[in-house]
């Protein structure tokens, strides 16, 4: 069956240019906003924040018989103040590059 405008119809419902372009749109921002939430960056750098404070921690109340296992060096601190600097720099990373918004198509010109 078609309508008015020689197109056919579907179900009964009438989708007008506009209301694809709204839909088209609203799907794109969330997309974005999709993109933004799971960059890997800020996984990233999440997980690394997050386990270098623990391994901080676990540096810090290291005992002197662990340090001492490791030759004079107290590694887990080590370790844990890097793995923190790496996740932070994620972090400032992210927050200087912004996942850029997708660029919208290019329509072609109608002749």
């Amino acid at each position: 069956m078609n309508d008015d405008s020689g197109r056919p119809e579907h179900s009964g419902f009438h989708y007008s240019e506009q209301d694809v372009q709204r839909e088209v749109t609203e799907l794109e921002s969330r997309s974005t906003t999709a993109a933004r939430i799971f960059d890997l960056r800020r996984i990233i750098g999440g997980l690394f924040v997050l386990y270098g404070i623990i391994v901080t921690i676990a540096g810090i109340t290291d005992s002197q018989a662990e340090i001492d296992k490791a030759q004079g060096i107290n590694i887990n601190l080590w370790t844990g103040i890097g793995m923190l600097l790496l996740g932070v720099f994620f972090l400032v990373w992210l927050r200087l590059r912004p996942t850029p918004p997708p660029v919208p198509p290019v329509e072609e010109a109608e002749n």
